[in-house]
C-alpha cells in the first residue's frame, strides 16, 4: 500500500466522521497490514506512545492552563482595557485594539484558536456595535489570531522542535520580528478599510477617563507574559517551568487580586486544559505512527528525491516557496498539528540539505501551518470566530481570503529575508 492510498484511507474516515486521532491511526494500521508483515504491528503503541513522549512536550499543557486562568481571573479583560487605551481612540480604534491585543495574549498560550475564542467573544459584539459589519468583525479576529503561534511561547514551535531538535528557546526568539510583521500588516489592513468604508471612530471618553487606573490594574495582567517570555530569552527557566511559574502567577492573582477565580473557575480551568492538551497529544501519538509507516515505505525518500531530482536543494527560496503551496493545499483539508506532524520529518531534513538556516526554516513552516487555520474548509478558527460572531459560516469562508493573502503576503516577506527570524536569535546568542 503506497502513501497515496493511505492518505486516502484517511481522507475517507475523516468524512466519516471518525475522530482525527483515530483517522491516523487506523491509517497507520491498515498500511502496516497491507505490508503482510504482521509482527510490524508491534511498531504501533511504540510509535504512538513515544511520539507523546518528550519532556519539552510538557510546556504545552502549562501554556494552554495559564491562558485559560487568565480568562477566568479577569486578566483577559485588562489586557483588552489596555489595548483601548493605546489604540482605540483613532478610526475604526476597535480594529486596532483587536491586533494589539492579540500580540499581548500571543505571550501566554501559544494558541490562535485560544485567542480566537477569548478575545472573539468580548471584541466582535463590540465591533459590530461600533459600526463594523460582522463579517469583517470576524474577519480580523481570526486573521489576527494567528500571531498567537508566532510570538513566543507557541505550540507549534514546541512541537516542531520537539521532532527536529531545535532549541525552543531559538525558535521563540525567532518568531518575534515575523509576529510583530504580522501584526503590523493586519494593521495597515485595518487602517485602508475603516478609511474606505468610512467606519466611525471609536468613543474611549471612558477608557480615556479611566486611564491611570487601567493602566494599574493591567500591569497584573502584562507580568504574565512577561513571566514567560524574559524566563525562556533570559535562560533562567525552561519552556515548561515559565508555563508552570505563569500558572501559579494567575492563580495567586486571581484568587489573592482580582478575586474572579473561584474553585468552579479552576476546575473548569483544568477541565479545558485536559481536553485541549489530550487532543494534542492523541493527534501527535498518531501521526508519529503514520509517520512511521511513511518512511518504512520510503514515501518521504521518493519526496526527497523528487525535490533532489527538480534541482531546489540549489533554490532554498524556491525550495521554501514550493514547500509552502504543498502546506496551503494540504493544510486546506487537515487539521493543522496533523500536518505538522506529519511534514516535519519530511520537510525539515530537506531544508536542512539546501542549506536553510533551522530557526528561520521553523518559523517558516509555523507559520505555514498556522494560515491553515483560517483557510477553508478545515481552518478551525473560521469555526470559532463564526459561532461566538454569530456570522454564518459560508459568509465567513466567503470573506477570510482577504485575511489569508495578507498572512501569505507576510509569510513571503519572512521568506525573502531571512534575517527577520535570525536577527533575535544571534542577538540573544540562542
Amino acid at each position: 500500500m503506497n502513501g497515496f492510498v493511505l492518505l486516502l484511507i484517511f481522507f475517507a474516515m475523516m468524512l466519516l466522521g471518525v475522530p482525527l486521532y483515530a483517522s491516523l491511526t487506523m491509517a497507520g494500521l491498515l498500511g502496516i497490514v497491507g505490508t503482510g508483515n504482521l509482527g510490524l504491528l508491534r511498531i504501533i503503541p511504540q510509535q504512538f506512545f513515544g511520539g507523546m513522549d518528550s519532556f519539552s512536550l510538557m510546556a504545552i499543557p502549562f501554556f494552554i492552563f495559564t491562558g485559560s486562568l487568565m480568562n477566568r481571573a479577569g486578566l483577559t479583560d485588562r489586557l483588552i482595557d489596555f489595548s483601548r487605551l493605546l489604540v482605540g481612540s483613532v478610526r475604526g480604534g476597535l480594529g486596532y485594539v483587536n491586533v494589539v491585543a492579540s500580540v499581548i495574549f500571543a505571550g501566554v498560550n501559544g494558541s490562535a484558536a485560544a485567542d480566537a475564542s477569548a478575545l472573539g467573544s468580548l471584541l466582535i459584539p463590540a465591533m459590530v456595535k461600533e459600526g463594523f459589519p460582522a463579517s469583517y468583525a470576524a474577519g480580523i479576529t481570526a486573521g489576527s489570531s494567528l500571531i498567537g503561534p508566532i510570538i513566543p511561547p507557541s505550540i507549534f514551535m514546541i512541537i516542531y522542535a520537539s521532532m527536529t531538535n531545535t532549541s525552543i528557546g531559538g525558535l521563540f526568539a525567532a518568531g518575534l520580528i515575523p509576529g510583530v510583521v504580522l501584526g503590523t500588516a493586519f494593521m495597515i489592513m485595518n487602517w485602508h478599510y475603516v478609511r474606505k468604508y468610512d467606519v466611525p471612530r471609536t468613543n474611549v471618553a471612558e477608557v480615556r477617563a479611566r486611564a491611570g487606573k487601567i493602566v494599574i490594574r493591567s500591569v497584573m495582567a502584562l507580568l504574565a507574559p512577561c513571566i514567560i517570555m524574559c524566563g525562556i530569552m533570559t535562560g533562567l527557566v525552561t519552556p515548561t517551568e515559565s508555563g508552570a511559574l505563569a500558572s501559579l502567577y494567575c492563580v495567586v492573582v486571581g484568587v489573592l487580586v482580582t478575586r474572579q477565580l473561584t474553585l468552579r473557575g479552576f476546575a473548569l480551568a483544568v477541565a479545558e486544559t485536559v481536553r485541549t492538551s489530550s487532543a494534542i497529544f492523541l493527534i501527535m501519538g498518531a501521526a508519529s505512527v503514520v509517520g512511521w509507516y511513511l518512511k518504512y515505505e520510503r514515501v518521504t525518500q521518493a519526496f526527497g528525491n523528487l525535490i533532489i531530482g527538480a534541482g531546489l536543494l540549489a533554490h532554498p527560496w524556491l525550495l521554501m516557496v514550493v514547500l509552502s503551496l504543498i502546506i496551503f493545499v494540504i493544510g486546506m483539508f487537515m487539521e493543522e498539528i496533523s500536518v505538522l506532524t506529519l511534514l516535519t520529518p519530511v520537510f525539515a531534513p530537506l531544508a536542512a540539505k539546501a542549506g536553510i538556516d533551522p530557526l528561520h526554516f521553523g518559523v517558516v513552516m509555523t507559520l505555514n501551518v498556522t494560515i491553515a487555520l483560517i483557510t477553508p474548509p478545515v481552518g478551525a478558527c473560521n469555526y470559532i470566530v463564526a459561532a461566538v460572531g454569530r456570522v454564518p459560516l459560508g459568509e465567513m469562508f466567503r470573506k477570510i481570503w482577504p485575511f489569508v493573502f495578507v498572512a501569505f503576503a507576510v509569510l513571503a516577506v519572512v521568506i525573502s529575508f531571512p534575517f527577520c527570524t535570525t536577527y533575535v536569535p544571534r542577538l540573544m546568542n540562542l
